[in-house]
This record gives structure tokens, sequence and C-alpha cells, in this order.
């Protein structure tokens, strides 16, 4: 049951690492129509877990560096899942 709640929420941070890299993506091609769609729908997800990381770090020189803390924060966490998980198995 342990191992099933845990790779669940792995798989969960991996989808939503995806997300949050193609939201930042997206920021490149903020003209085009197909951009602010796909936007629209990505933002109300990223954005509030974006957030928390730009309260803290401006931004510098007109670049955002929030989204990087944070898919480096995301990746910390479903790298200790994955030890938690083997740590169950084994």
């Amino acid at each position: 049951m342990a191992i099933l709640l845990i790779t669940t929420i792995v798989r969960f941070v991996q989808i939503y690492t995806v997300l949050l890299i193609v939201r930042v993506l997206l920021t490149w091609f903020q003209t085009a129509d197909w951009a602010n769609r796909a936007m629209s729908f990505l933002s109300p997800i990223t954005d509030p877990y974006l957030n928390i990381f730009r309260s803290f770090i401006p931004p510098l020189g007109g670049m955002d560096f929030s989204p990087i803390l944070a898919i480096i924060l995301l990746q910390l966490v479903r790298s200790a899942l994955e030890q938690l998980a083997f740590s169950v198995i084994y």
C-alpha cells in the first residue's frame, strides 16, 4: 500500500514538472494565439506553486529564475520519495 502511494506521488511530481517546463517554454511565445490558450490552461495549475518562489526570488534583469528553483525542489522531492520507496521494498 505504501509503495502504491509513493509511486503515485512520484508520478504526479513528474507530470507536474513537465507542466512547469511547458509553462516556462510557452512564455517565449506570448504573442502566439495558441500559446495564450495553453497558458490560460496552465497558469492556474502552475502559478500557485511558482508564486511561492517568486515571493522571495525577485526577477533579475527581467528574468524570472523562480521556475528553476521550483523544478530543482520538485526533483529533490521525487528523488527522496524514490529512495523511500526503495527502502520500503528492501
